[in-house]
């Protein structure tokens, strides 16, 4: 994907970043500054790029979860 290059946002991305650039172009910001800026808050406040993919993952894994039960009922074992 080229510098630049939207197509890996999601919609609703798009919607914010166009809303941001709104309210600067409103504050008397330059047109590309704005946009600049709207781009660069939603990377921040989203990651950037579509909401899926490598590493993007908040769930826990079966793996993980079996061990967190695991340990947790060790730990009720011994201390109680």
């Amino acid at each position: 994907m080229p510098q630049g290059d939207k197509s890996a946002y999601t919609d609703k991305q798009r919607r914010k970043a166009a809303e941001i650039e709104k309210s600067y172009e409103a504050q008397g910001r330059p047109a590309n500054e704005a946009e600049r800026i709207a781009w660069a808050t939603v990377n921040k406040m989203d990651g950037g790029g579509k909401e899926s993919g490598s590493g993007r993952s908040r769930s826990r894994s079966e793996a993980a979860k079996k061990g967190w039960e695991t340990r947790r009922k060790k730990a009720a074992k011994s201390s109680g």
